[in-house]
């Protein structure tokens, strides 16, 4: 049955479990290059924030991302797949323009820590969303421990966001 665009419908769309384990992979491919990105940059950016407290988010968030780059090589491990770099053009790029920004704000200590927390909101929603698809594959790949690793991943990018937010609020509402 196809809809009125010629196309199949959303019901009728199967991917097997070659085209989900590929797809599947793909996708961790590139957020775990653009993980190694990101731990690679946030380092260079502590010694010229302002905020104490965002000094601290920003190491906790390093840690949080070496720990879930460790859970996606057990990913790895699992699939009996092995971490490829991934195209990460888009992510990258919003890292790279994050550290523009950054940087056209230096003369003014409290709009580039804003900076900072802005993008690094931006980065950890990417995350978040880019773990709840891989999840909903990982169930269709019927793999409950990559699901379980996946959850962590997502609650930890989703702690990060939550104390970046209450960061952005401590100076926005002083």
């Amino acid at each position: 049955m196809t809809n009125e665009s010629g196309k199949p419908s959303p019901k009728q769309i199967q991917l097997g479990s070659a085209k989900l384990r590929s797809f599947f992979i793909d996708h961790l491919n590139r957020i775990c290059s653009a993980k190694a990105h990101l731990v690679a940059k946030l380092p260079q950016l502590n010694d010229e924030v302002y905020f104490k407290d965002l000094q601290l988010a920003i190491r906790e968030t390093v840690e949080d991302v070496e720990k879930q780059m460790a859970r996606m090589d057990v990913i790895y491990e699992l699939l009996d797949a092995t971490r490829a770099d991934g195209s990460i053009m888009g992510l990258t790029g919003l890292v790279d323009d994050a550290f523009e920004a950054i940087a056209a704000q230096a003369d003014e200590a409290e709009l580039r820590d804003m900076s900072i927390i802005f993008y690094l909101q931006n980065i950890e929603s990417m995350e978040m969303a880019s773990f709840q698809v891989l999840q909903m594959a990982a169930v269709k790949l019927k793999n409950k421990q990559i699901k379980q690793l996946l959850q962590e991943n997502y609650d930890e990018a989703r702690a990060d966001r939550t104390l970046l937010l209450l960061i952005a609020a401590k100076y926005i509402t002083k």
